[in-house]
């Protein structure tokens, strides 16, 4: 998408309005546990900084639908910002109203100011016209840095855009779309996506719309069962998304009409009788799961058959995991794959991790900064991959 940048505008001695996606997770005692999400955010905030603009910025946290609650208040966020670029960093202690018109007293160039969770406010996510408009007024120039919201309606991303003449995107947002929509649109072959996870319902729309680009999807997790039981096998205990089985029949034909090396799915299954990390695996064909036992990772088979096409992929994109890999035993599958998109970036491919569990996965393995790009948005990258509408981008202004 041709869009004006941040780094296009004069900034200077301007409020530049900033959606930036600072959701990050909180322990009890309000400790932020991985900052990922503001340090991506954290270039163009910077950016900002250094060409004399008084930023404003507005974030979600959490889902305090709609309610003020105090456990879901930015306030750490604004520490931690304040840490990071060695300057304070304020917090108004709402959104909008005469909170935010205090704090904006005195906001000298190259000043920050935070605003409290805009979630606060149901009107946010109805996104409520006056809502809105009333974000909008603080600000002069608006830029979008929030990708992992930018694929829904909501006030702070796609309604301020109709009160402000210079709606831009972030240099976050242009990473994310640079490298998502690079896999899609003009991909480096061979282009492999990884799919995984518990439903195949949450992934319809992306395995339609990645079967005809791709040259191999390999499915994992718990979606395999799913697949297996629409070809009529036994999965035994295993997870299954009943709902989702004609779609899986449909999909399993698609795939055949394009060739049989289209759609991989696992040859062999670890399977549990009970759901604990210690219990005794037994590795079972994908087509012999016993009547008493539970999928819960890919077999040794798979993990090599995978690894072999991920390693000599050029593009890869990967959401979702093999396994139950939250349990140490049950990892194997996931470590695979994550090691065989690190041998596929130091071999000169693009490995691109699509947030969410997967994301969990790769930093639980340590190996973050070994691949090309972990996405900031689980469920926007994965709309990204449906091919659906992304509003909170379409409403910036065209570069």
């Amino acid at each position: 998408m041709s869009k004006l940048l941040v780094t296009d505008l004069d900034v200077r001695g301007k409020r530049v309005l900033v959606r930036a996606d600072l959701n990050v997770p909180l322990d009890s005692d309000g400790e932020i546990t991985d900052d990922k999400r503001i340090q991506e955010s954290f270039p163009t905030i910077q950016w900002l900084v250094e060409n004399g603009a008084r930023t404003i910025l507005m974030s979600h946290l959490g889902r305090p639908k709609g309610e003020r609650k105090p456990e879901f208040s930015l306030a750490p966020v604004a520490a931690h910002l304040g840490q990071l670029l060695r300057k304070d960093v304020r917090l108004a202690d709402d959104c909008i109203g005469d909170a935010v018109q205090q704090k904006l007293q005195g906001l000298g160039d190259g000043d920050v100011l935070l605003l409290e969770n805009v979630r606060y406010h149901k009107a946010e996510t109805d996104n409520e016209p006056g809502f809105a408009k009333e974000l909008a007024s603080v600000g002069e120039i608006f830029v979008n840095d929030a990708f992992g919201t930018a694929h829904r309606a909501h006030a702070s991303t796609a309604g301020v855009t109709a009160h402000i003449e210079q709606c831009a995107m972030g240099l976050l947002m242009k990473k994310e779309l640079d490298y998502l929509g690079g896999a899609l649109d003009d991909p480096q072959r061979d282009f492999v996506a990884i799919l995984g996870g518990a439903k195949i319902g949450d992934k319809i729309k992306v395995i339609e719309n990645l079967l005809p680009k791709v040259d191999t999807l390999i499915v994992g997790g718990g979606m395999s069962y799913s697949f297996f039981k629409a070809m009529g096998r036994e999965i035994g205990q295993s997870i299954l998304d009943e709902d989702a089985l004609p779609d899986a029949e449909r999909i399993l034909e698609q795939a055949k009409d394009l060739g049989p090396s289209r759609l991989l799915l696992p040859l062999d299954i670890v399977t549990v009788a009970e759901f604990d990390n210690d219990a005794e695996q037994i590795i079972a064909p994908s087509d012999a799961i016993a009547a008493d036992r539970e999928g819960v990772d890919i077999g040794p088979e798979t993990r090599e058959l995978y690894a072999s096409k991920i390693r000599t992929a050029k593009t890869v994109v990967w959401n979702g995991p093999m396994g139950v890999f939250e349990k140490p035993n049950f990892a194997h599958g996931t470590r695979a794959v994550a090691d065989a998109l690190v041998e596929s970036t130091k071999s000169g491919g693009t490995a691109i991790i699509g947030g969410g569990d997967s994301a969990a996965a790769i930093k639980n393995f340590g190996l973050e900064s070994s691949v090309s790009h972990v996405s900031t948005g689980g469920g926007a990258s994965l709309d990204f991959l449906a091919g659906k509408s992304f509003p909170g981008v379409e409403a910036l202004s065209d570069a």
